[in-house]
């Protein structure tokens, strides 16, 4: 490479490629900065893409006081119900009344606060309900009352992809598999050494890198440290189909944790999340025997259909890194997120603890306020009414949108057509171009979707084209998996 190939210079140079660096680096390429990214791995490759899957203010952080995230969850799930209403939509959650559990009155005043805290809501109120003489019931052991509340649900590895999508196209820079290996102070920037040989010269950094955050701070020696974070485990299995409906379930436990049970990918039930402390290899958590078992123990207390470990068709584990509050419970440490800056002077690292997926744009809003002293003058704020790559849906809703992507390309099939549409809303005209016919690899997936996720988000391997962008590798199996390699192979596209 030359000289000018290998060096750089930019205004912010982000570290992560999960929800909130993507998240930063759309929101100050909006603003004019110039702005990099790098991740190690693929974008969402680890705890992003790990998540219960949902737009949410968080009903149990009521109960931990934590009333202020929980209020700027729910604005912010209203604004993203705005600016991507093809990856989120609303959702009802059941709560049924257990006994021994969370009383009633308790219940009725928590949902009543939830409705009202986050402000004005397009999503209906909770009400309460006869679990036991009306559909919302249906699949669960005998149980007479229960609750009835909204929330919102998310392909979360989506959500990244598009964020650092529209950052590229504000001229973000956005690499995948490069990784941060350490910066050294000079004069008024940071010379950040990268995996592929070059050099950064940044004004700033955004250290989003999860579990990762304390290490790259270790890399710094100039850099203030704070503590290290509170690396807890979040695990999930996926069932089959527990019960029928477009609802979910939240389920009370005795040990006052609460479990979902959503509908997925069709005809299975996405359950979970554990809370387990968690020390590590954060590139490859996977679930623990016991958390299989608690979480099939959790559902079997309510439901008709009873599973067991050997019916889990597959499973996921997420590692949250949360600041450190000191707190012994791993499930009652704070989830709100914590920034911190690094230095006492320019040029400045600012590092994010904690988060949820429905908080990444005020965040990142947040993050660039702090680093704003340090950087260049940037435009105002402008992600909050935004909308994200494909969110540009038509008057009358994504599911008018979803009836005439049908029928301008009738041969995707129904089924094929819907996923697509909310994967990709307005921008399927990309994907789709002029085709008359697709070449199909199998499960509705084509040869022309797998050049457009390589071309254009970042796709270089099989995993991240059937887990991360479409999921459809969960029901494709090994024939689809074997198709997909073929067809990278066949193209020439070198994959990790």
């Amino acid at each position: 490479m030359s000289e000018h190939d290998t060096h750089h210079e930019v205004d912010l140079l982000v570290i992560g490629g999960g929800v909130n660096g993507t998240g930063i680096a759309r929101d100050a390429a909006g603003r004019g900065l110039k702005v990099m990214l790098v991740e190690q791995d693929d974008l969402a490759a680890h705890t992003s893409s790990a998540s219960s899957k949902l737009i949410h203010g968080g009903l149990r952080y009521l109960e931990m006081y934590e009333f202020r995230l929980v209020r700027e969850a729910l604005e912010e799930r209203e604004k993203l119900l705005d600016i991507a209403p093809h990856l989120i939509r609303g959702m009802r959650f059941v709560m049924p009344l257990a006994k021994g559990m969370r009383p009633a009155w308790l219940i009725r005043i928590g949902l009543l606060l939830y409705d009202n805290i986050g402000g004005r809501s397009r999503l209906p109120k909770s009400i309460g309900v006869r679990l036991d003489r009306t559909d919302w019931g249906r699949g669960l052991k005998p149980v007479r009352r229960g609750f009835v509340y909204s929330d919102g649900w998310v392909d979360d590895a989506r959500l990244v992809v598009l964020n650092a999508l529209d950052a590229a196209e504000r001229g973000a820079d956005i690499r995948t598999h490069v990784k941060f290996e350490g910066a050294t102070r000079e004069a008024d920037h940071w010379a950040c050494r990268l995996g592929d040989g070059s050099i950064v010269r940044a004004r700033a950094i955004a250290n989003t890198s999860g579990p990762w955050v304390g290490q790259v701070l270790g890399d710094m020696p100039e850099a203030q440290h704070e503590r290290p974070p509170r690396l807890v485990k979040g695990s999930h299995i996926v069932v089959p189909q527990l019960f029928a409906g477009d609802h979910a379930f939240i389920l009370q436990n005795a040990d006052k944790r609460v479990i979902f049970a959503i509908p997925y990918q069709g005809d299975l039930t996405l359950v979970g999340t554990t809370d387990k402390p968690f020390d590590g290899d954060p590139s490859a958590p996977t679930i623990d025997p016991d958390e299989t078992e608690y979480l099939c123990a959790s559902v079997n207390r309510y439901f008709t259909r009873q599973t067991a470990p050997a019916d889990v068709v597959t499973s996921y584990s997420g590692v949250r890194p949360l600041f450190d509050d000191g707190n012994a419970n791993a499930s009652e440490v704070t989830r709100d997120y914590v920034l911190k800056l690094g230095t006492r002077e320019s040029p400045q690292i600012l590092s994010a603890f904690g988060g949820k997926i429905t908080t990444y744009r005020r965040l990142s809003e947040h993050a660039l306020d702090e680093l704003a002293p340090f950087l260049p003058p940037m435009g105002p704020q402008w992600t909050a009414d935004a909308p994200l790559p494909g969110g540009d849906v038509p008057p009358g809703g994504i599911a008018a949108f979803a009836d005439t992507v049908a029928r301008r390309w009738p041969f995707l099939g129904d089924a094929t057509a819907l996923r697509m549409t909310h994967a990709y809303g307005t921008r399927i005209g990309d994907v789709m171009g002029d085709a008359t016919s697709i070449e199909d690899l199998g499960d509705g997936l084509s040869t022309r979707e797998v050049d457009y996720l390589v071309a254009k988000e970042w796709a270089r391997s099989v995993d991240d084209i059937l887990w991360r962008r479409t999921k459809l590798g969960i029901h494709g199996g090994e024939t689809l998996r074997d198709a997909v390699a073929a067809y990278l192979k066949r193209s020439g596209i070198v994959t990790v």
